[in-house]
């Protein structure tokens, strides 16, 4: 049976987008497949835009034309006929899917003075229980309790069911006010979400375009994004300086000749905030000797020239608002809000969403964040002159997935960052060649090698290389978790972790595992990208290994020690050295499912797993497969990865005291953002 919830408002400017991206975010975590219903969009050839974002979130699968209902001119024509309409679009559609998100009625000026009421009634007729969002913008406490307390009135009048009222545009201070207030409403979900600034930013393309402003430098992808605000430089080049903010579009005289080479060279210096862009105002043409000295600035910083004088350009840009679901970032940014404010399983309940029962990639990746989110971890990452570690970066930290630190000079970085569109506002930068930092690593490197006879002067030298920079500010503390590889090799990566973070009491080796995310479940595979050919007692701490990073994501461990032979049917070494490996976890962890030796088709097939290994916990139903050896394992997982389009996270490196993982250095970004959150969520059982 389809479950659905329509989002609904009782005003305009409520900023209700943050919800129905929010519950779309967090059914992807619940169903496999959702769909989403606009009952009313306008008439004309160009689609709904805010339909249009919500139909590229990740999980939904409707199309547009599924998922629209009919015109705000039908309803004004007609709006019996329209009504009809809307239950017969949203009958054809709605079996098709686990879950449908209804977003409710834009109050088109047409029909305002009716609205809520249009909604109550298309709510009733599709039989699908109301989220209503009440902006708390100027609003005390109780004005709020009386909007939504109205607002139920008209929807139980209309026979509509409200199992939710959420506020809206909430200022901090008085978040526990609305609360307390909307915990007076009768049995109904509650929460108070705030608005981020960057929701309602505007991209710097928005603004040129609002200024008629003619692009003289910049990149397309740059100008896409969002400016924090507006600044009029209109003073003497310190004090402009003094009021820079992050991501600011800066408004300055075109004939002010001596502060627009000041504000470039402080964009590119990375020591003051990275700026959106710059509007040069009243039409004059630079001086030749002006664009000369930009030019050998090495800024790109997205400039524009508009023939409107300061103040119009200015009173233009201070009323222009974004829109809110224009960007991945707001998306990200929206769902970030909602996961933090809205109690999501509370939320289904009342809906009666169950859980689909399978484990899609795209629910683990969800679920990932989600983990990694609980108990926010500090990540290092040595490889920030990398595009995709900037890029990741960036998502790490709009998600709130970890912080981030980033290795680096930081006027690079920041500028690197600047080139390529994206904030990474919040990262913290640390410079390689601080000379504290590197005597305080030498030092202790020297100490922990002595026995090596490594001296000091030799550790010096060794802290030149990222690697041991970022595993040294793991082992101190100074970060929760490394990852590394996106350019060195995972040799580079590893080797400073086996020299001083060590392996885990009891544990020899240090393994690997893959996360491997099928279309409905997430197997755990081992070891498949460090031990070329494990004796029988590594086998069995790389089982255990993978039990245990099993348990860390949630995935039921029953082991399956693989090999040519399953049971007591085949003989030879490498079958004796996988039995005495099954025997050896058995002793070391009693409470552990592992059966083997077995085969792969019986571990996995329940009908050969009863065949070959009757009454085994294990065949038929593994979760974790240990192969025999690098060879084995590195092929199988790869094989399965291409032939049944198998999301391999990993590897996942197993068995050290503090988690540093290593990235394939063709790692795209998605994978990068993973092996972040898979890290952080190992640091948080360190």
């Amino acid at each position: 049976m389809t479950r659905s919830i329509y989002v609904a408002a009782p005003e305009v400017q409520t900023g209700w987008s943050v919800i129905a991206v929010g519950i779309i975010n967090a059914l992807t975590r619940e169903v496999s497949n959702i769909g989403v219903f606009r009952p009313l969009v306008h008439s004309g050839d160009s689609h709904d835009g805010f339909l249009d974002a919500l139909l590229s979130m990740p999980g939904v699968k409707s199309t547009y034309e599924d998922s629209v209902g009919t015109t705000y001119d039908e309803a004004m024509r007609d709006r019996d006929e329209a009504m009809a309409a809307i239950v017969a679009r949203y009958g054809q559609m709605k079996d098709n899917y686990d879950a449908v998100v209804i977003v409710g009625t834009n109050y088109n000026a047409a029909t305002s003075s009716t609205e809520l009421t249009l909604n109550a009634q298309i709510a009733a007729n599709l039989n699908a229980p109301v989220c209503l969002a009440v902006s708390a913008k100027n609003r005390t406490p109780e004005d709020v309790y009386d909007v939504a307390e109205q607002a139920l009135r008209e929807f139980k009048r209309n026979h509509a069911k409200v199992i939710s009222v959420m506020a809206t545009r909430v200022d901090e201070p008085q978040r526990d006010g609305v609360l307390e207030a909307l915990g007076r409403l009768p049995k109904v979900v509650t929460a108070a979400l705030e608005e981020d600034p960057i929701m309602s930013a505007p991209t710097l393309a928005q603004q040129f375009e609002a200024v008629g402003a003619t692009v003289v430098s910049g990149r397309p992808e740059q100008l896409q994004r969002e400016s924090q605000g507006a600044l009029i430089a209109a003073m003497t080049l310190p004090h402009v300086l003094d009021r820079l903010f992050e991501e600011a579009t800066v408004m300055v005289a075109s004939d002010r000749t001596e502060l627009i080479p000041g504000l470039v060279m402080a964009h590119a210096s990375g020591a003051f905030p990275q700026l959106a862009g710059l509007i040069l105002t009243g039409g004059y043409d630079l001086p030749e000797s002006v664009d000369r000295l930009i030019a050998t600035v090495q800024h790109e910083l997205p400039i524009a020239r508009t023939d409107t004088g300061t103040f119009t350009t200015a009173a233009k840009l201070y009323s222009l608002q974004g829109r809110h679901t224009s960007s991945p970032r707001k998306i990200e940014v929206m769902q970030r809000i909602f996961n933090d404010r809205v109690d999501a399983r509370a939320l289904f309940d009342a809906m009666a969403v169950a859980p689909s029962g399978v484990r899609t990639p795209l629910m683990f990746e969800f679920q990932l964040t989600e983990m990694a989110r609980a108990k926010k971890q500090k990540i290092v990452l040595p490889e920030a002159s990398d595009d995709r570690i900037l890029h990741s970066a960036a998502i790490v930290l709009r998600r709130g997935t970890a912080d981030i630190v980033l290795l680096g000079k930081p006027a690079v970085v920041k500028a690197q960052a600047s080139a390529l569109g994206i904030s990474i506002d919040g990262a913290e930068i640390v410079d390689l060649e601080d000379p504290e930092l590197i005597k305080r690593f030498a030092t202790k490197y020297a100490e922990l090698r002595a026995a090596k006879g490594v001296t000091c002067e030799q550790a010096v030298e060794k802290f030149k290389d990222a690697s041991y920079f970022g595993t040294m500010m793991v082992y101190l503390g100074l970060a929760d978790g490394m990852v590394s590889g996106a350019v060195n090799t995972t040799a580079n990566t590893i080797r400073p972790s086996l020299e001083f973070v060590k392996t885990k009491p009891g544990v020899k080796v240090v393994s690997s595992s893959f996360l491997m995310c099928m279309p409905d479940r997430v197997d755990v595979y081992g070891d498949c990208a460090v031990n070329p050919d494990p004796t029988a007692d590594q086998l069995a701490d790389i089982a255990i290994g993978c039990a245990e990073t099993a348990e860390i994501f949630a995935i039921e461990p029953r082991v399956a020690m693989l090999s040519y032979s399953t049971g007591t049917s085949g003989s030879g070494a490498d079958v004796d050295k996988v039995r005495e490996a099954t025997d050896l976890v058995r002793e070391r962890k009693p409470e552990l499912k592992v059966d083997g030796p077995i085969q792969f088709d019986a571990a996995i097939d329940p009908t050969v797993g009863k065949k070959k290994m009757p009454g085994s916990e294990v065949a038929g139903q593994a979760t974790v497969f240990v192969f025999p050896d690098l060879n084995t394992g590195n092929n199988t997982y790869k094989a399965v990865q291409r032939s049944s389009g198998a999301v391999a996270v990993g590897p996942v490196l197993q068995g050290l005291n503090k988690p540093v993982n290593d990235l394939s250095r063709g790692a795209l970004v998605d994978d990068i953002v993973n092996t972040i959150a898979i890290t952080a969520i190992q640091a948080q059982h360190s």
